[in-house]
């Protein structure tokens, strides 16, 4: 007896293998399909979730050194420029008081001069004696001068006095700039 061990069954027929393969190809073409739509946004996607860096954080003694360096570069010029100001105003001061000294010179002289103009020659008289007189009053412009004199030495009092206060304030201002950058009470 010949008994066969490799037992072939037949051949399935196309038939039969047919309605898979389509079910099969129905099914990848599908998820395909479904693949390509989720997959065609992400250049947008990308692009909307790329992080964008608004601002950086630097270390705080990089900001510090950054702050003494500006504060270095533009130190001087804010201090020539405050000097400026201080000398600027000082000198406007004084062409204001120079002007009042000479406005109130002029009022004096026109005074005088309208008095002179309606006492006509008695005016003139008027001076000769007071000439002759020792000395004791003086005329109207000499007058004038003296006030003006005056004026100018009360102006230059009050200079000095506030010069003065101005030599004290910058003396503890120094003071307390050194206190604070560490080097003690000064004397």
């Amino acid at each position: 007896m010949n008994y066969n061990y490799n037992y072939n069954p037949p051949p399935p027929s196309f038939s039969t293998l047919l309605p898979p393969l389509h079910s099969s190809l129905n099914l990848l073409s599908s998820s395909l399909s479904l693949l390509d739509s989720s997959t065609s946004d992400f250049p947008r996607l990308s692009s909307v979730l790329k992080t964008v860096r608004h601002y950086e954080l630097i270390p705080q003694p990089t900001l510090q050194a950054a702050e003494a360096s500006l504060r270095d570069e533009i130190g001087p010029f804010i201090e020539l420029l405050l000097e400026r100001v201080d000398k600027e105003l000082e000198r406007k001061g004084r062409r204001v008081e120079t002007l009042k000294a000479r406005c109130e010179l002029n009022g004096g002289r026109l005074s005088n001069y309208n008095r002179e103009q309606k006492s006509g020659a008695g005016g003139i008289q008027k001076k000769g004696k007071e000439a002759g007189s020792g000395g004791k009053k003086l005329n109207g412009e000499a007058a004038l001068r003296a006030k003006v004199v005056r004026q100018r030495k009360e102006a230059l009092k009050y200079s000095v006095e506030r010069l003065e206060m101005e030599v004290a304030q910058k003396e503890r201002e120094l003071r307390m700039r050194l206190e604070q950058q560490g080097g003690g009470p000064v004397l």
